[in-house]
């Protein structure tokens, strides 16, 4: 098992596993729902990828089986971040036949690292309940801060 950066010849891969999340996080997507996310998000990577999003993944022989998504996101400083850089972690997910094997905490320490090596401040998340334990395994702790999330749908 290899755990390294994905590059732009991922990308239909990275594609294949961000539908998959997707559809255990809100149920089965079907062939247009999955086809459209996937149009957006060819082009959204081609050219993010390995700019302001770093993606890590497990291959086993070349097939991507595991991976995490961290947004690069720049920020006006403040108190909590106090160099104005932020990650967002999100798309954590492995293929179902190779869970319980740790390879997303290997993933998820490697990005961390990432993080570290980038100078960021934080790394954000919102947390499946699946993911949870993993992530305080880590180091996440529950957000402290006093205002209440929300946003505005367009």
């Amino acid at each position: 098992m290899i755990i390294e950066q994905a590059t732009a010849a991922d990308i239909a891969q990275l594609c294949d596993l961000r539908v998959a999340y997707l559809s255990d996080d809100f149920g089965e997507l079907g062939y247009e729902a999955a086809s459209s996310v996937i149009e957006e998000l060819k082009p959204y990577l081609n050219f993010h990828l390995g700019r302001d999003m770093k993606v890590f993944v497990a291959r086993d022989s070349g097939l991507i089986v595991s991976c995490a998504w961290l947004l690069l996101v720049d920020k006006p400083p403040s108190p909590r971040f106090p160099h104005g850089k932020t990650g967002i972690l999100f798309n954590v997910y492995t293929r179902r036949s190779y869970r319980r094997r740790g390879l997303a905490k290997q993933v998820m320490e490697v990005l961390i690292s990432a993080g570290r090596d980038h100078g960021l401040d934080v790394i954000e998340l919102n947390a499946t309940d699946d993911g949870y334990p993993l992530y305080l395994q880590l180091g996440f702790a529950d957000d402290t801060m006093t205002h209440k999330p929300m946003r505005l749908m367009l």
